[in-house]
């Protein structure tokens, strides 16, 4: 019988998903990327060596793992293939094992000059979204309004010149008349294209097809790895301060192409603080030395921007809010060293607005921003974490932090990072087994401590 995972980010993104997706790809047979696209950034850290993958899911860095771009990734083809480049140039094997959908929309470089226009726009009129401008949000845009063009458009070259040049017909007229911007060359954007249908030509698949094929093999273990962070999405997130794709686990099943039942495991991945890159409300942000600290010990800053992240505590009352609408079956959180040292702690239990409290946050950016967070606090450890891998070797203080977000959140913690590294984890749980025992909140690290983090 196949067993497939979910993993998604549960705050802002850069929750550190790469570094668990390529652990858990060591037991997988193939990992899916269900949606986003190149503004994603997964950084993985193996023996001192860093990797920085923007489409790529990061199970691509095991040798004998197949890997999957869904339907419901948007898909920069030099984007790709410079990743492709980059990895085949350290030597590891990338074309026979990667399979990318037909369906899945192009992002060209009118969306990109158009992201960028906008972005600029707002700017001047103090209106930042903070968007990675890479041509997302317009191709995203052009796939509900049906007017993008697929990779599968440009395999079969015979139409591909005419439905180019209608596309970038209405992409210069925009630029000229709204955003007073230079034209884009159409015959430039359309020799570039034609460039990368040989090399993309072996990669194209039917990916639902495939994924139908492995779930039907006896143990297999899929892995669908979402970017971003749920906090993000387009319908649940701090809009309009979001990305332009939804990003809940449950896109996993439209955005890969598998049937919602088939997903045997969702595990959200969080910070033990919270961070966040670019505009939009963020409650528990710490504007002071101590939001410096979490910074500088934590090195936040983006992978695909390089913008420096904002800092704050632990948000529980939004992460029992992504556990409402996920069904989250663990959490794993990660980065626990960077509290090291830090005394007292503080969980945001909820907020308060005009004198109204709230258990999640409310919709609206405005009520968003007037949102004042109502705090716990718990007492941290001088004791150092980093690099642990037995949860008996946590400081009492650490489990008691642990303890009180499975509490809060109703989730049990059965993963924990301790730094960069894959080897810096603590594994309470594998999500490719069936769970032993019922979870009854805050017992859960209580008896991973006693079993030496370790469970059958």
């Amino acid at each position: 019988m196949s067993r497939s995972v979910v993993l998604f980010g549960t705050q802002w993104g850069d929750e550190g998903k790469g570094k668990v997706v390529d652990l858990l790809s060591e037991q997988a047979d193939a990992v899916v990327r269900f949606q986003g696209g190149h503004n994603a950034g997964h950084t993985v850290v193996v023996g001192g060596r860093s990797t920085i993958l923007h489409l790529l899911p990061s199970g691509i860095l095991h040798p004998k793992v197949h890997c999957f771009l869904g339907s419901g990734v948007v898909l920069s083809p030099p984007a790709l293939l410079e990743e492709i480049a980059y990895l085949e140039k350290g030597g590891l094997p990338v074309r026979d094992r990667l399979h990318v959908s037909s369906a899945c929309p192009l992002v060209l470089p009118c969306h990109q000059a158009l992201d960028q226009a906008l972005e600029s726009m707002r700017k001047s009129k103090k209106q930042v979204i903070g968007t990675t401008q890479r041509g997302i949000g317009p191709a995203y845009e052009d796939k509900v309004a049906r007017r993008a063009l697929r990779l599968c458009d440009l395999m079969e070259t015979g139409g591909w010149e005419e439905q180019l040049r209608e596309l970038l017909d209405y992409y210069n007229f925009l630029l000229e008349h709204w955003c007073k911007q230079d034209l884009m060359d159409v015959n430039a954007v359309l020799d570039a294209s034609l460039a990368w249908v040989e090399p993309l030509r072996p990669l194209v698949s039917d990916v639902p097809a495939r994924l139908a094929t492995l779930r039907g093999a006896p143990n297999t273990k899929l892995l669908f790895e979402g970017a971003q962070g749920m906090l993000l999405d387009m319908d649940h997130g701090t809009y309009p301060y979001v990305t332009s794709s939804n990003t809940a686990a449950a896109v996993a099943a439209t955005g890969a192409g598998v049937p919602p039942r088939s997903i045997d495991y969702v595990l959200g991945i969080s910070k033990a603080y919270c961070t966040r890159v670019g505009a939009g409300p963020f409650p528990t942000e710490l504007k002071d030395a101590l939001g410096e600290r979490l910074s500088d010990r934590g090195m936040e800053f983006g992978s695909t921007t390089g913008r420096a992240r904002r800092c704050g505590w632990l948000d529980a009352a939004s992460l029992r809010r992504v556990h409402q609408i996920n069904g989250l079956d663990g959490l794993c959180l990660t980065k626990l060293d960077v509290l090291d040292g830090i005394d007292p702690l503080q969980l945001c239990i909820g907020y308060e607005v005009d004198g109204v409290r709230y258990r999640a946050l409310p919709d609206g950016a405005s009520l968003q921003a007037r949102c004042r967070p109502i705090y716990e606090e718990l007492p941290g450890w001088q004791k150092s974490t980093s690099g642990l891998v037995l949860a008996s070797e946590l400081p009492h203080q650490a489990v008691a932090y642990l303890r009180r977000v499975e509490e809060l959140v109703e989730v049990p913690v059965t993963m924990i990072s301790t730094g960069k590294d894959r080897r810096d984890t603590i594994i309470l749980e594998d999500p490719y087994a069936d769970r032993q025992a019922a979870f009854v909140p805050g017992e859960h690290i209580e008896q991973a401590v006693a079993m030496h983090g370790t469970f059958s």
